[in-house]
């Protein structure tokens, strides 16, 4: 049977070790109180809920699956997620890095973060309900009215209420620009929203008493395209001036999509009827209201892809250690035993310590990315708050996109090493699997992560926010260069470093003849650049490391392992990445459309 234990250890190495949290929490107004005996506090009492409450309905909730009721148009969510809901609404957890004005604890967004790696380890489909909710908040903090923000951040805040965004249509998925869902503007200031919306992750449930809808759809003048694009808030119940519940606005759940994975969660077909909403933001300016929340899900998306590394990680070790299969080639290492531990076996390590790397790494970028966030937001210093959006705004397509690629690849080495047994229901791994496999495609594709990391966060701004990011890995090459340990790490990361220098100069040059040379290369690029960031985080956990390996702790062993792994092992990965992006467009474009 599968299990879960939430990865504290690790956690509290990067927020206290490697990045000093609580230093960098501590130079922000808002959290000038914070202290690590907080972070572990709470980050231990998230763990229990994840793995007691959470974990045990991530099986039955998968075979189950969601129920819609076709005459009352309601879904009900797999036995036990409603109870486990309200233990999640009775803890205060969704309120934990929400904003005090609106009955927030006002937590750093890092702590959430963290919370919500368990989460998301102990039951994706689940965690999908009130991590929606979370974007949906940051949406109307951000741009809603003031009367928009005192009916719903409150009940979003306390987890009463969850939220959705409602983007796809049958016929535009990347390309909203091709959207065709319609407001009319009606006399008493609402408007009348009238369409069909696909693939609502939470879209429709019986968890909480109201779903808020963030819904994009076009007004009567507006233009086409992208720039004419609308957001609006509709609920699923209207609320009523004291903030009661009135009737049922026109909204509702028509179809569940029957997928390969993420069985627990409703996946929804929303028809909208002359549903009653608001405007938020700007007319024609709703992209950039919903920009909001669509960042906050895409990092989200990357814990997602985290949680599922780690928990498919933790089951492998446990089956390799356990399972006996042949000898060893270099002689038996168990010889009191019919076979070995398949754990001996180099194959096997290799497939365990590429979930672990990529689980590692991972934390320690979404750590470092969640650090940014609370600066952005939280810092007195406006020049701190500009570069904090920047560094966010070139990490996160990595964040999505390099990160559920590697859990991909994390779950199904992880699955291989159960041989038949990973392939059948009883050992979990192929929900794993299943699961970690949407992360890829929803809230833009990797591709479109990719095109957005070069097109818009480096060739756009002729690399000055891979710059800025550069000059902090440049800094400590240049600290650590005559560190004689340090060598095996600092070495490939500085090569690395210019070679992605380089290369950008390269495929900005070919943009700039035909910016199709961006399409080709994107992909690469990404995963190269990529392998960079995850390159200096490991080098900056193998310092620490060897600073503390003399302590007796095995941690620090292991840690050091595990980066001496991904340097030989996973970093060279990178040299055949920039050849195939330096073939650029010829090789793919070449062939005549009607030879395929």
């Amino acid at each position: 049977m599968p299990q879960y234990n939430p990865p504290l250890r690790d956690m509290q190495f990067v927020l206290h070790e490697l990045f000093n949290a609580t230093e960098t929490l501590k130079a922000l107004p808002a959290h000038a109180d914070i202290d690590a005996e907080t972070i572990n506090a709470v980050l231990e009492e998230g763990g229990k809920f994840a793995a007691e409450v959470l974990f045990p309905l991530n099986r039955s909730g998968d075979e189950e699956g969601c129920t819609l009721d076709a005459k009352t148009h309601e879904v009900t969510a797999p036995k036990g997620f409603k109870e486990a809901y309200a233990k999640y609404v009775e803890g205060g957890w969704p309120a934990l890095g929400c904003d005090p004005a609106y009955g927030g604890q006002g937590l750093p967004l890092v702590v959430n973060q963290c919370f919500y790696e368990m989460l998301n380890s102990a039951n994706q489909a689940w965690t999908m309900y009130p991590g929606l909710s979370h974007g949906a908040y940051e949406a109307l903090h951000a741009h809603g009215t003031d009367e928009q923000k005192a009916t719903y951040l409150p009940k979003l805040t306390s987890g009463e209420w969850t939220g959705t965004m409602c983007l796809t249509e049958p016929h535009c998925g990347t390309d909203l620009g091709l959207l065709r869902t319609k407001a009319e503007p009606q006399p008493d200031g609402t408007y009348r929203i009238t369409g069909n919306k696909i693939f609502i992750s939470a879209g429709e449930h019986d968890l909480a008493a109201n779903i808020v809808h963030l819904v994009l759809a076009r007004l009567p003048d507006a233009p086409a395209g992208s720039k004419g694009i609308s957001l609006f808030v509709v609920p699923k119940f209207s609320v009523n001036a004291d903030g009661s519940l009135g009737a049922r606005n026109g909204i509702f759940c028509t179809g569940l999509e029957h997928k390969m994975g993420i069985h627990g969660n409703a996946t929804a077909q929303l028809t909208l009827e002359n549903a009653v909403g608001t405007l938020v933001g700007q007319p024609h300016k709703g992209l950039q209201a919903m920009f909001v929340m669509m960042n906050a899900a895409r990092l989200g998306v990357g814990m997602q892809s985290l949680g599922l590394t780690e928990v498919a990680y933790q089951n492998a070790v446990a089956y390799a250690k356990d399972r006996l299969q042949m000898r060893a080639l270099s002689g038996p290492k168990a010889p009191d035993k019919p076979a070995d531990p398949i754990i001996v076996h180099p194959d096997v390590r290799r497939m365990l310590l590429t979930a672990r790397a990529y689980a590692e790494g991972a934390r320690a970028l979404c750590i470092h990315t969640a650090l940014l966030l609370d600066q952005e937001v939280s810092s007195a210093d406006e020049q701190r708050r500009k570069d904090a959006a920047d560094e966010v705004a070139l990490l996160t397509p990595i964040v999505k996109a390099f990160i559920t690629d590697n859990a991909w690849i994390a779950t199904t080495n992880c699955q291989q090493v159960f041989g038949g047994h990973g392939y059948i229901r009883e050992w979990g791994m192929e929900q794993y699997v299943r699961d970690a496999r949407i992360n890829m495609i929803y809230e833009g594709t990797n591709t479109i992560q990719s095109l957005d990391l070069l097109g818009r966060k480096v060739l756009a701004d002729n690399g000055a926010k891979l710059k800025a990011f550069g000059k902090q890995i440049a800094a400590f090459v240049e600290e650590e260069g005559v560190n004689e340990a340090m060598q095996e790490f600092i070495n490939p990361l500085a090569d690395l470093g210019d070679k992605v220098t380089k290369l950008t100069t390269e495929v900005g040059m070919k943009a700039f003849g035909n910016a199709d040379e961006v399409g080709a290369a994107a992909v690469d690029y990404l995963r190269v650049v990529g392998h960079l960031v995850f390159a200096y985080f490991f080098a900056r956990m193998a310092k620490v490391a060897l600073e503390k390996e003399g302590s007796g702790d095995p941690f620090y062993t292991a840690k050091l392992h595990t980066a001496r792994f991904y340097f030989a092992k996973l970093l060279p990965e990178t040299a055949s990445l920039i050849r195939s992006c330096r073939a650029g467009l010829k090789p793919l474009m070449a062939m005549d459309e009607a030879l395929f």
